[in-house]
């Protein structure tokens, strides 16, 4: 395996606990669930926005920008407090998050309204097509940009993300690698009992997919994934990271509540206790 350099899986580790605190914090405030869903990701977002994206906040219209698109709508309050540590734009700014006529709110509005979003996502099964058709679009014009899209695992419920595994490796789009958080829930109930999408990886091959399966909070077992994606020549990508609903505090992993539960004052004190502890991930 190809890992990272000490400092830099520190400094991913740090940011990483950074925006779980933050998020935690926003969603006690705001009274805005997802929460569980939030932290499931939030190794893999810190890691698309601080090593593998090539986007700068200063140029976030660049035409030659990768794009990634949060397919799993739901996560948006994460997203946001990464764009905003990132630098789309500012902390401050997301004090007005959950109020009333502000456009940060529990999914992405659509394109021009905060930088660095690329489409409005939260019916889930939209953001993953939506992906194939600006990385069919990327090759239409020669254009050398990569594709991404972040999808939950109960989003493969959907008719139409099997319609785009279906046509992606037809047009041999290896500009499009597409990230599974595989956090094994849905809203109500566990993935595998609602519509049990195993044997998933034998399912994404089978169709034509170059398919890894990773642990979603590993850093190195993320970069080397990244790495054979982009090695892979004429398939899309697709890389399943299991994931732990709630990761990073005791008390909501694993547990569903979370999926539309918000902490309370107790509950906030005792995340943030453990989230200011340096607990090995």
């Amino acid at each position: 395996m190809t890992r990272l350099e000490k400092n830099t899986f520190k400094k991913l580790t740090d940011i990483s606990l950074l925006i779980r605190k933050r998020t935690v914090i926003t969603s006690f405030e705001a009274k805005i669930p997802h929460l569980g869903s939030c932290l499931s990701c939030v190794d893999i977002l810190v890691y698309l926005y601080f090593l593998e994206l090539s986007i700068n906040p200063e140029k976030f219209e660049d035409i030659d920008r990768d794009r990634f698109l949060l397919s799993k709508g739901h996560a948006a309050p994460v997203l946001f407090q990464v764009l905003a540590e990132k630098g789309f734009f500012s902390l401050s700014e997301l004090k007005e998050f959950g109020e009333n006529g502000s456009f940060l709110h529990e999914h992405p509005p659509k394109p021009g309204i905060i930088k660095g979003i690329e489409a409005a996502t939260g019916s889930l099964g939209h953001g993953f097509p939506m992906g194939i058709g600006m990385a069919i679009s990327a090759k239409i014009q020669k254009k050398d940009f990569n594709i991404y899209a972040l999808l939950s695992d109960g989003e493969c419920n959907e008719g139409s993300i099997w319609e785009g595994a279906l046509l992606a490796p037809k047009l041999k789009l290896d500009n499009f690698i597409g990230i599974i958080d595989y956090n094994k829930w849905q809203a109500t109930g566990r993935t595998k009992d609602i519509m049990n999408i195993e044997p998933f990886v034998d399912k994404w091959q089978s169709f034509g997919w170059h398919c890894q399966e990773i642990n979603g909070h590993n850093f190195d077992e993320i970069h080397e994934a990244f790495l054979n994606a982009h090695k892979t020549v004429s398939k899309p990508s697709i890389i399943i990271a299991n994931t732990i609903k709630g990761k990073g505090v005791s008390f909501m992993e694993d547990d569903n509540n979370w999926h539309y539960r918000t902490p309370n004052n107790h509950e906030l004190e005792s995340a943030l206790a453990e989230l200011s502890t340096d607990r090995k991930k």
